[in-house]
């Protein structure tokens, strides 16, 4: 199987769950329970791609402070093969708020630096020995697209709320593959869908949540997938990855395209059941036994 290297994306978050989110106004909430401990994308894709049994190594940023050793330990311990470049800034963290339907919103209190000290030949080696890159959208991670020139596999990135327009995105894009993407902020997600298809993207997914997916293909085929509801729902964070990290076990598997958005569903459905970025349930043993139980005689 290919090995696979994520770049970008470890902070440490602290969660707060309401019934719903508050209005503008100011106000005192005395009940707001709370988790805290490993977050963002990069952290939530290796680990749902390690439970899957997937060779994946995680690069990313961490400060010297005791967010950043919580980070490291906790991604070891659960099996995650990572190397870490240290941030002056500390280690970035995010207050989430969440509402009882799984909406979030995310207030980034620290944020990593642009631009890091990176060991370029660390990098290089890691590039050399994967067979397949995943680059999530941290501002750092702009200082390494220069490194991917001439990069010889597949690279796939996730544009998060990308909104169709923000040149932010824009570098990740050029160099990406296959494009993942949701509709939090594209009501009309389909032309911007056919937008990337049009810049020689070979594969765009739209996640819309419990609405589910959409998938646009290089050769112009739509394909939907229902979202597979939760048992209940603890906490919707690293959803996204989670389908992100079900959908490309089944691509690196050479399954159809269909099946890959249902292993997405069924990861995403496991994690907004748990608290932290992934179930701890999940493995591809129980991907497959899930995945005969909803849709194998579909």
């Amino acid at each position: 199987m290919a090995p696979i290297l994520v770049l970008g994306g470890t902070s440490f978050d602290h969660i707060v769950t309401l019934p719903e989110l508050p209005a503008p106004q100011p106000r005192t909430i005395h009940q707001a329970p709370f988790h805290e401990g490993t977050g963002s994308t990069g952290a939530g894709k290796a680990l749902a791609l390690t439970k899957l049994g997937l060779p994946t190594t995680l690069y990313s940023a961490v400060g010297d402070d005791a967010y950043g050793r919580h980070i490291v330990a906790d991604l070891q311990a659960q099996g995650v093969r990572a190397h870490y470049v240290v941030d002056p800034a500390g280690t970035e963290r995010h207050i989430n708020l969440m509402d009882a339907r799984g909406q979030r919103i995310s207030l980034f209190i620290t944020q990593s630096s642009p631009q890091l000290a990176f060991d370029q030949a660390q990098v290089m080696a890691l590039l050399q020995d994967s067979a397949c890159l995943v680059l999530n959208i941290l501002s750092y991670c702009k200082q390494l697209i220069p490194l991917l020139a001439g990069y010889p596999h597949p690279i796939w990135t996730d544009l998060h709320d990308y909104d169709g327009h923000n040149p932010y995105h824009q570098p990740f894009i050029e160099v990406a593959h296959y494009v993942h993407l949701s509709s939090d902020t594209l009501p009309d997600y389909r032309p911007v869908m056919q937008q990337l298809r049009a810049a020689g993207k070979r594969l765009v997914v739209c996640t819309h949540g419990a609405a589910g997916a959409t998938l646009l293909t290089a050769e112009g085929q739509w394909l939907e997938q229902a979202a597979v509801p939760a048992r209940v729902l603890v906490d919707s964070n690293g959803a996204g990855d989670n389908f992100f990290a079900g959908f490309l076990y089944g691509w690196l598997h050479q399954e159809p395209a269909q099946k890959c958005l249902q292993y997405g569903a069924l990861c995403g459905s496991w994690c907004v059941g748990a608290p932290g970025l992934v179930a701890p349930q999940l493995t591809y043993l129980l991907l497959e036994q899930s995945w005969q139980q909803h849709f194998g005689n579909a």
